[in-house]
């Protein structure tokens, strides 16, 4: 029986012996959460850890992960809006456009669900897939490349660390199981969960004691939206401001996908045959139009708005969307019967539509766009 050298027979013992010399992945992670905010739930099989999260930083803003090396995650997650990409419907290598407009990472760690339109998709690992994989519609054209992908992160010499101090058990099984589609996706899904945004102006004044930390108009424009008249709370409510809720206190996770008049094409409540929301994947007739509600947090930087950045400014969402019990009935087809009972419409001042959108102002977090621990680690490395 041939043996092996040395070297290799001793090489995983000594990356797992270094990995936990040096700090790794085993350490508890600390969120950095203000008190008022609990924490949220880990994945069993996915602990966060200091590790993971620097590791997927570097993949997440890695251009590398795409067939042409022309995008990254952040190409259609850009840290300064929030991480959206400021467009209607983003675009993926071979310039396909999809259908819906990329939501806001902002406290992702909370949501039980994950995308506009798939009550399923509960796992961001599992969602790291669509993006780096589809095909309907193309995004970062990896499907059938898995092992070149691997062979890209292999080759530099920057992950083989980043990779063996973020998973020390994988690596002392060898490459094959440190760079894979599990230890990938897995630093891709703890990085988005440290996306935490907590301190916005807003939140100073309401939980931190700061009277002064919003302006008059803004505190009216709250009165508004915690009011009946424009009912807003009922979906946009709660510390994360959305109906989709999940956290270590709360037994259960809450989901909410609702229909709000956007579209009435036939008069029945059809909305465009490439964008029915849940319907597509429940098959219930009755779930036409229905998309899950996305957070309110630092929503003045994630224009265009709506599922298919349809409605470009905050302005208008308010006056010719909700106003109008939905946008749908501006037109000769008038509201759309299946849109939720809270879609009822309400006579709007030009001052009210000023003070909500100044309380909408104030749920921007600057320290949370500008924190340099969620920004791209390769501007400052290559």
């Amino acid at each position: 029986m041939k043996r092996l050298p040395r070297s290799l027979v001793l090489w995983p013992a000594l990356v797992l012996g270094w990995v936990l010399l040096s700090g790794s992945a085993l350490q508890a992670y600390h969120w950095g959460l203000p008190a008022w905010v609990p924490r949220p739930v880990e994945p069993a099989d996915n602990p966060m850890s200091a590790a993971k999260v620097e590791l997927g930083r570097h993949l997440f803003y890695d251009q590398r992960l795409s067939a042409d090396n022309s995008m990254s995650c952040a190409s259609c997650h850009h840290q300064d809006k929030a991480f959206t990409d400021g467009r209607a419907l983003s675009e993926g290598v071979t310039k396909e456009q999809g259908s819906r407009s990329a939501m806001s990472l902002a406290n992702v760690a909370y949501l039980p669900v994950l995308t506009w339109a798939n009550p399923h998709l509960t796992a961001l690992e599992v969602q790291a897939l669509v993006p780096l994989f589809g095909e309907h519609p193309v995004e970062m054209g990896m499907a059938g490349r898995e092992k070149e992908l691997f062979a890209r992160l292999q080759a530099d010499a920057r992950y083989r660390e980043l990779f063996a101090k973020a998973f020390p058990a994988e690596a002392s099984q060898g490459a094959q199981a440190l760079y894979s589609l599990s230890t990938v996706t897995k630093a891709l899904g703890s990085f988005q969960r440290s996306l935490l945004s907590f301190d916005s102006p807003y939140d100073r004044y309401q939980y931190g004691g700061q009277k002064d930390a919003i302006s008059a108009s803004a505190k009216r424009g709250e009165a508004l939206f915690f009011g009946e008249k424009m009912e807003c709370y009922h979906c946009h409510g709660g510390f994360t401001f959305t109906d989709n809720i999940r956290h270590q206190k709360l037994p259960l996770a809450e989901q909410g996908f609702h229909n709000t008049g956007l579209y009435n094409l036939d008069g029945r409540g059809a909305y465009p045959a490439n964008n029915i929301g849940i319907s597509e994947l429940t098959g219930n007739p009755d779930d036409m139009g229905q998309f899950r509600t996305p957070t309110l947090r630092n929503v003045a930087l994630t224009a265009p708005y709506m599922h298919d950045g349809s409605i470009p400014t905050l302005q208008q969402v308010i006056r010719e969307h909700y106003a109008q019990a939905g946008r749908a009935g501006n037109t000769p087809a008038g509201p759309n019967p299946m849109r939720s009972s809270l879609i009822a419409g309400f006579e709007v001042s030009e001052q009210e539509v000023t003070d909500l959108v100044a309380f909408l102002n104030a749920l921007t977090d600057k320290t949370f766009v500008q924190n340099p621990r969620h920004g791209n680690p390769w501007s400052v490395q290559r």
